[in-house]
């Protein structure tokens, strides 16, 4: 126990250090030199990663959570400094990934003074204004003897019910001034505080008798599976009742791709079999999962879902996200892994349970009909040999030649929606990916954060030529702290995606979507490959499909930091078997199938 007074920075590292937070991530400024003092102090019980840019270390906090389970924190300097951060906070906020902002502010002394890089205008050191919507809560201790509380607090806040990042303003005199003799035990306070809530028990007894009452129940699997730790307790029950699993994006790995339950993307853009299951439906089982517009197909009847009549039961830790976009037969709150775990308590207790699952066999034999149809229509892009080469045998080169254990980090663009659809992810982190604020850079900076929490496993960043360019300092970062990762730079010469857009919606109407070189016209980008040799990192440039999955083979196997500029071609977007809505413009159509009416 510290018997010394503390600072204001010490109280917060020494803090840190109790909660086990093994790395800090940020960038320097006149603002938190206070607290870089105190990181100083403790270097050899908590490890500072400096990054180029701030939003790269909100980036880098987010994936180290995704892939390790555990927060840490970013530092960042008073005004412009936290003000590149929002990016990143928003994007954990939406995806439910809590991180530790410790952001610097103004001499409490200079508050509504406008002292340099003070946001003074509406309200005195304002930054908390800026950032409220996009995380759970904002901390602001203006005395050192409120900080102790405040760190505390803001933990608590971050990881207990629906997990999300929060913010610790602290004013640049704050980090020096007298703060208290101890730090607060974290064993005392957040140790024992149990978030994995059960549902109301009748709710269980409720949903079990609709699940063995079903002719053709679907689970359907968000990131609630994924982050709650449920992958087993889910298989469990998939083959326990023998129903298929559906995912949404962030659901994908849940169960391994290639078990015969598992049917893959339910979407806009989602597999036949996925879809087609998913609105036929008589209950589906929702775990996790928000309903988003994407997910849901616009939330049009008879695309990704039908309900009703699909009786739907919802389970979330969030009440908030049941019954906001679809009414529920049986909408219940709980930690999804504990609810699973108490639906096979009370599937022990029942009897006549293999029968009721052997009466399925015909729905999951007319699903593997779907599987097939799809197969069929998809087959001919894996063999594509043109150059520049097709995406999705890109995506299919990309993948099969990952190891089992390796991590897929995809960025936003359009190769985020071939991924969805063609890699096969075997674990819950086996792809990662922005599912709802949709930042560009996501990619490019998380499989640094991937690679620092799981150090023994292949990190591999699949990213748009758009998005790579924007966050190009990784590859400084990279070098300095020796991460040996991968990225697989999809170049298109386009923001392809809204390209597609404007292709599809706007009748060729394009502008703003192309990068062409200004005297011939001609596709123009840096020389991705080039730029990372000029880093001190191995570039290479691929233009062949046959040559891809040695390329990144290789990558791999080198151990050290490597970039494959890849030759993607531009013109073919994926499609699948739902539609998206873009109110204005009309909505897309499914390349397989129809609109399904019951």
């Amino acid at each position: 126990m510290t018997t010394n007074t503390l600072n204001g920075g010490q109280i917060i590292v020494d803090y840190l250090v109790r909660e086990k937070v093994p790395y800090v991530f940020g960038l320097c400024g006149h603002g938190n030199i206070g607290l870089l003092d105190a990181l100083f102090e403790r270097s050899s019980d908590i490890k500072t990663i400096s990054t180029h840019h701030e939003t790269v270390a909100g980036f880098m906090a987010d994936v180290y959570y995704r892939v390790a389970g555990r927060p840490v924190a970013t530092f960042t300097s008073c005004g412009p400094g936290s003000v590149n951060l929002p990016i990143a906070l928003a994007n954990a906020y939406l995806d439910s990934v809590p991180f530790m902002a410790i952001t610097g502010n103004v001499p409490t002394g200079q508050f509504n003074r406008g002292a340099f890089q003070e946001l003074y205008r509406h309200y005195q050191a304002d930054f908390p204004s800026t950032v409220r919507t996009m995380c759970k809560k904002v901390f602001q201790p203006t005395r050192g003897d409120m900080v102790a509380l405040a760190v505390r607090q803001a933990w608590k806040t971050m990881v207990t019910g629906r997990p999300g990042p929060v913010v610790l303003d602290v004013p640049f005199d704050i980090f020096k001034e007298a703060a208290a003799e101890e730090t607060p035990n974290p064993e005392e306070w957040n140790a024992n505080i149990s978030s994995r809530c059960g549902a109301d028990p009748e709710g269980v007894t409720k949903a079990v008798d609709m699940l063995l009452g079903a002719r053709r129940p679907v689970i359907l699997v968000g990131q609630g599976v994924r982050y709650g730790g449920a992958a087993t307790e889910l298989l469990a029950l998939a083959e326990r009742l023998q129903i298929p699993v559906a995912a949404s994006a962030s659901g994908l790995g849940a169960i391994p791709s290639d078990h015969p339950l598992a049917l893959g993307l339910v979407s806009r853009g989602g597999v036949y079999q996925a879809n087609h299951a998913a609105r036929q439906a008589d209950v589906l089982l929702a775990l996790g999962v928000r309903f988003d517009d994407r997910t849901s197909s616009s939330w049009i009847p008879g695309y990704s879902f039908t309900i009703p009549p699909t009786k739907l039961i919802h389970v979330d830790i969030d009440p908030e996200e049941i019954g906001r976009n679809y009414p529920v037969a049986l909408g219940l709150m709980a930690d999804v892994r504990t609810f699973l775990r108490q639906v096979l308590a009370e599937l022990s207790s029942r009897k006549n349970i293999d029968a009721q699952a052997s009466a399925r066999k015909g729905w999951v034999t007319a699903i593997d009909g779907y599987r097939k149809e799809w197969d069929a229509l998809i087959a001919p892009g894996f063999k594509d040999d043109a150059t520049p080469i097709n995406p999705q045998r890109a995506a299919y080169e990309i993948d099969r030649v990952l190891p089992e254990d390796a991590i897929l980090v995809s960025d936003i663009g359009v190769h985020h929606n071939w991924l969805l659809q063609f890699c096969k992810p075997k674990r819950p982190d086996s792809l990662i990916g922005s599912m709802g604020f949709g930042p560009m850079g996501f990619g490019v900076a998380g499989v640094l954060g991937a690679k620092l929490a799981a150090p023994d496993r292949p990190c591999v960043a699949v990213v748009g030529d758009g998005a790579f360019f924007m966050h190009a300092s990784v590859l400084g970062t990279a070098v300095e702290y020796q991460l040996p990762v991968v990225w697989v730079v999809w170049n298109n010469y386009a923001y392809a995606s809204i390209r597609g857009l404007q292709r599809g919606y706007l009748g060729g109407r394009e502008l703003a979507t192309d990068f062409k070189h200004p005297m011939t016209g001609a596709p123009y980008n840096p020389d991705f490959a080039a730029m990372a040799r000029s880093a001190g990192i191995d570039g290479v440039s691929v233009d062949r499909p046959g040559d891809l999955a040695d390329a990144v083979r290789a990558a791999i196997a080198s151990g050290k930091p490597y970039l494959i500029d890849a030759n993607i071609g531009a013109d073919k977007n994926p499609g699948g078997a739902g539609v998206w809505d873009l109110p204005g413009h009309g909505v897309s159509a499914p390349v397989i199938g129809g609109r399904y009416v019951p």
